[in-house]
């Protein structure tokens, strides 16, 4: 059995699904996580809710690898499926160039949400021939069946276990059931494991005919495919735990006869303004969409500002909120040359990190300990500048773990990454009123003042000298 390397004072714990209760994170081997997290479907624009989940599980495998673990972190691609194939024919396109353009889109949102890319990202597309096997295995031990009309199901009431990590029965969902138009399967639970697809459709040569796979299958090839029969943490947004979690687990173990994950992860959803996120409320928001008003960084705090299950609410309020956050830790490392400062090691306030973050991943409290530690550097500033700039290169460090902090603080205090801003025009104005505060040229420098704020510059002096910030 493993367990966690890294020297601590505390013990990583992390709420598991499927038991519904934390538990001591021991991987199945010594010093190495396999994760798989359920990727998007490359139909449309990433939204935030998608952002959520980018960004709550690249801050476990950031964290993870912190800890001193060899992580291997999958994250698959959707790029076949029915709300592809129905875009890609109301667009007059093929489903493969609406895959690539989206997947595209998807890559450069992470990259503005400063979302590291997972080890492997295999696409459904790439892994029919595992995928048909899979299904193959379950068809021989009578947990799939095929149907007059190609298709083949997933029996349900063949595996003894089914709903156990939504904690739903099995008997409830039955009674609550019901088979579609069209739907030949015996049970009205039993899911589609491969759909029949007519001439002239996108779709493979398998043993049952002409198709392609189900939605669900598809998760079950790439995850083992990629990390064995049975890996460490499987994750996803929290409306994936049923029914397509659910249905991961029951065909995986049915065709292996093995454990699936060991650990079961899901981030909350999003609200918007404390209302579900929907396109008929009109409070539907994608990624691109924030971005045009406010930084990367700036949403990824936002996104961590809450514990990954939470759910969290997107409001102009909080984003306002992050930016101030950001603010005060950029202000805090203002002037310090970080890059030359020794490491602080095993201190308190990375101690205090560890054990937030030790616990299911708390980032709102380890972003406390962050705010203690930018108000010891502020105080110690004046009276030890060599120990602020310890404490300010562990900031960055610890910053970092959560996918922020990585910038200059002139560059997000001063708006560098926006075109609207001419930082050339106030270095020079910042000048001219420097000259004219010497000069004592009072009514020159209160007009510089004045045309200053109306760009919104504030304007901070010290004994050092001027420096100057954008007030968003």
């Amino acid at each position: 059995m493993g367990k966690n390397i890294r020297l601590s004072e505390t013990v990583l714990q992390v709420y598991n699904t499927l038991t519904r209760k934390k538990e001591p994170f021991v991987p199945l081997e010594q010093g190495k996580v396999k994760m798989y997290v359920c990727g998007v479907t490359t139909y449309d624009y990433c939204h935030i809710g998608h952002a959520r989940m980018f960004v709550a599980f690249d801050v476990i495998s950031r964290y993870l690898r912190h800890s001193g673990f060899d992580v291997t972190y999958v994250r698959n691609i959707t790029d076949i499926d029915d709300k592809i194939l129905n875009r890609a024919n109301a667009n007059g396109e093929l489903y493969s160039d609406l895959t690539e353009r989206f997947i595209k889109a998807s890559h450069e949102d992470e990259a503005a949400l400063y979302v590291q890319r997972p080890d492997m990202e295999p696409r459904a597309t790439a892994h029919i021939d595992e995928i048909i096997e899979l299904i193959q295995r379950l068809e021989r031990d009578d947990y799939a069946y095929k149907v007059a009309s190609g298709d083949v199901y997933y029996s349900v009431s063949q595996f003894a276990n089914y709903g156990q990590l939504s904690n739903k029965n099995p008997e409830e969902l039955l009674a609550g059931a019901r088979i579609g138009i069209g739907e030949l399967k015996r049970d009205p639970r039993d899911f589609a494991l491969w759909k029949a697809a007519a001439d002239g459709e996108v779709g493979w040569d398998s043993p049952w005919g002409y198709g392609r796979p189900g939605w669900h299958i598809e998760c079950s090839a790439m995850s083992t495919c990629c990390l064995g029969d049975s890996f460490d943490i499987h994750g996803g947004g929290t409306d994936l735990e049923f029914p397509h979690h659910e249905n991961e687990l029951a065909q995986s173990e049915a065709a292996t006869g093995k454990k699936f994950a060991k650990y079961w992860l899901h981030n909350g959803s999003v609200r918007v303004d404390n209302e579900k996120m929907s396109k008929s409320l009109g409070n539907f928001f994608t990624v691109r969409d924030v971005l045009q008003k406010y930084s990367g960084e700036i949403i990824r705090y936002l996104l961590i500002s809450s514990q990954y299950r939470s759910p969290i609410n997107y409001s102009e309020q909080g984003l306002h909120q992050a930016q101030s956050a950001l603010e005060r830790f950029y202000t805090s490392l203002r002037g310090l040359q970080v890059e030359a400062a020794p490491d602080l090691v095993n201190s308190r306030f990375e101690k205090a990190f560890n054990a937030a973050m030790d616990d299911d991943f708390n980032t709102p409290v380890a972003l406390g300990v962050l705010f203690d530690l930018a108000r010891e550097i502020n105080r110690k500033r004046e009276e030890d500048l060599e120990c602020a700039t310890q404490l300010g290169r562990l900031l960055i460090k610890l910053g970092g773990v959560l996918g922020l902090l990585q910038g200059s603080p002139e560059q997000f205090l001063q708006g560098s990454d926006d075109s609207e801003v001419d930082a050339a025009l106030i270095d020079s104005l910042i000048v001219q009123r420097r000259e004219a505060r010497e000069n004592k040229d009072w009514a020159k420098a209160d007009q510089i003042r004045d045309k200053l704020a109306e760009l919104k510059v504030v304007v901070e002096d010290s004994a050092d000298g001027s420096t100057w910030r954008i007030e968003r």
